[in-house]
């Protein structure tokens, strides 16, 4: 077996072992304890000079259940008059590319959101029942290289080193790589370029038991910047940032 496939298999195996574990954990019946988690990882977020400084911001929405939940923090970033980039991935799911569209976060007046309403429940949702900003001839919103200072990464594991496991599908490193413009993840890591990669996840999905040697990475896996979960902040990198 090429080493090639060896890391893949590896990394299929750990996807498993980790949704399980989120499945049994974070049952869908029961968001109260998955939300309570996902708040702690956003107060650690909210309180680094990383955070306070950056005028835009790139973030995922999230799945109805079974990941990290971002409703709330997405309404805080939105206090805080940040500007806010969101995925669109589109119809064609198997091109695995996505891009990141400036949000219009103001389409909702104070009643609607006093009623729990945020600007993107009317926005059309995805397979994943995940909504996305609609599609538009305007490509003036969609995000390009410095656009966003820090960028928020899901992912269904991480471990100490940075090191990330995907869902599979590499959306998340191919738009990584147009932002700071090279296909290199071990290029990228040695001088720091927009945007901040700061990893968010679960507690369940940081992996660093005794005896993990890790989460397998190639050449093309970007490492992130720090990793935030319920309990820690995890600073890979010495990050400088105007």
């Amino acid at each position: 077996m090429s080493e090639k496939d060896n890391i893949r298999q590896r990394k299929q195996t750990l996807r498993k072992e980790v949704r399980k574990s989120i499945k049994a954990t974070y049952p869908p019946n029961e968001n109260e304890k998955l939300e309570r988690q996902s708040n702690l990882v956003f107060s650690h977020l909210f309180g680094l000079p990383q955070y306070q400084s950056a005028k835009s911001i790139g973030f995922f929405l999230s799945m109805p259940s079974g990941e990290i939940q971002t409703r709330d923090a997405i309404r805080k970033i939105v206090s805080d008059g940040k500007i806010l980039y969101v995925p669109r991935v589109g119809l064609d799911f198997e091109r695995c590319d996505m891009e990141l569209v400036k949000a219009i976060t103001t389409t909702h007046s104070a009643d609607d959101l006093d009623n729990g309403q945020i600007f993107y429940d009317s926005w059309p949702k995805n397979k994943w029942n995940i909504p996305e900003p609609p599609v538009s001839d305007d490509d003036s919103n969609i995000a390009q290289p410095e656009d966003i200072d820090l960028l928020l990464v899901p992912g269904l594991a991480f471990d100490t080193n940075g090191h990330r496991l995907g869902q599979g599908k590499g959306y998340y490193d191919r738009f990584i790589s147009r932002m700071r413009g090279t296909n290199d993840a071990k290029k990228s890591s040695i001088e720091h370029v927009k945007p901040v990669l700061v990893g968010v996840c679960l507690e369940e999905q940081f992996l660093n038991g005794d005896g993990f040697e890790g989460i397998p990475v190639t050449d093309h896996d970007f490492i992130m910047d720090m990793v935030i979960t319920p309990t820690r902040i995890v600073k890979v990198k010495e990050i400088q940032y105007d």
